[in-house]
């Protein structure tokens, strides 16, 4: 299993690499950094300035080394360095000090902040969202997709199939703009819902009070598909297992169909359930962007869109990089959790 955990572990690690690659080469090529820092009003001395500042008189794949040295976990940095970007992480050394640290992922254009505390700021806001949405997928469609395979043939089994379908084939962002017209617009007085809104109200003092009917929406528009999927995914499990020969045996014991099917057939169909639930987190915390730009919801991917559209790009690079570490840990959990469950999956 060690050795199993390890191969995961290493995958993982290759793939971050290629992302941090990717993101590099992909956004620094786009616009003049010192423009994008000063504006357009900046004479030639300063920006000339800005431009050694962010090591961009030097060669790219000088920038790059020093790109990948700052969001390195372990790296290299003199002590003046450690000083300008706040390092926080344990060092040793001289001038010039090796040590462990938190990434490093700059400072945005437009406010001047750390990319990380503007980062962490928000990441509640997305995982209280996914996390969420998960739930409601994972109970409603495990509930539905087992009265669907108990009841086959009857109305709600062809009503659950019909629904799952819709559910897979409408995109997120369209069912959004759906269900925040109709229920957060056009209903809102008899719903009490809004079509924009965090998880927190802060009134003028500061002070802040939790809302969270403004979770509803997005939730629901975000759990939308992954419902769709764990529904078509637990009826086909449960009909597979309804007709194996210990269900036959525990009905034969006089056992009741209620505890048959949710205590023993259940238990036997979650195994491609406990996949799709695990591999579709990691789905919704990416697929979370453009749900939390149209429902305004504070979070990493409002967040993003927010600072695409200023081209503040070490705001966008640094999303990008957490979405994929996200990303990539969720699915190596649900590798490892697949590998426990069902063993040959280890081979």
């Amino acid at each position: 299993m060690l050795r199993f955990i390890f191969r995961k572990l290493f995958y993982g690690l290759l793939v971050l690499a290629g992302v941090v690659v990717v993101v590099f080469f992909l956004f620094q090529g786009f616009g003049d950094p010192a423009r994008l820092v000063l504006g357009q009003t900046g004479d030639s001395a300063t920006i000339k300035n800005i431009r050694r500042e962010l090591a961009l008189d030097q060669p790219r794949w000088k920038q790059f080394v020093g790109y990948l040295n700052d969001v390195s976990p372990l790296a290299v940095h003199t002590q003046t360095e450690i000083q300008e970007k706040q390092l926080k992480g344990f060092f040793i050394g001289g001038e010039t000090k090796i040590g462990i640290k938190w990434p490093y992922l700059r400072r945005s254009y437009q406010t001047k902040k750390q990319v990380g505390e503007v980062l962490l700021e928000a990441i509640p806001g997305t995982l209280t969202l996914a996390i969420a949405a998960m739930l409601l997928a994972t109970l409603l469609g495990v509930f539905l997709g087992v009265v669907a395979a108990i009841n086959k043939g009857s109305w709600m089994d062809t009503g659950a199939v019909m629904s799952s379908i819709v559910g897979i084939s409408a995109p997120s962002f369209f069912m959004g703009i759906v269900l925040a017209y109709l229920f957060g617009f056009v209903l809102s007085n008899y719903t009490g819902l809004q079509m924009t809104g965090s998880l927190y109200d802060i009134d003028p003092f500061g002070g802040k009070s939790l809302q969270l009917k403004n979770l509803i929406l997005p939730a629901i528009t975000l759990g939308i598909r992954p419902l769709a999927i764990i529904t078509q995914l637990t009826r086909s499990a449960m009909l597979d297992v309804l007709n194996q020969d210990f269900i036959r045996t525990a009905y034969a014991k006089g056992l009741n169909k209620r505890r048959v099917v949710w205590l023993h057939a259940l238990r036997n169909a979650l195994n491609p359930v406990i996949t799709a639930v695990t591999g579709w987190f990691a789905e919704l915390l990416a697929g979370a962007f453009f749900v939390e730009y149209i429902f305004g919801w504070k979070g990493i991917g409002k967040i993003t869109v927010d600072a695409l559209e200023k081209l503040d790009f070490p705001v966008v690079m640094g999303s990008v990089l957490i979405t994929a570490t996200f990303f990539i840990l969720v699915n190596i959990l649900a590798d490892i959790l697949y590998g426990w469950v069902d063993p040959r999956a280890q081979v």
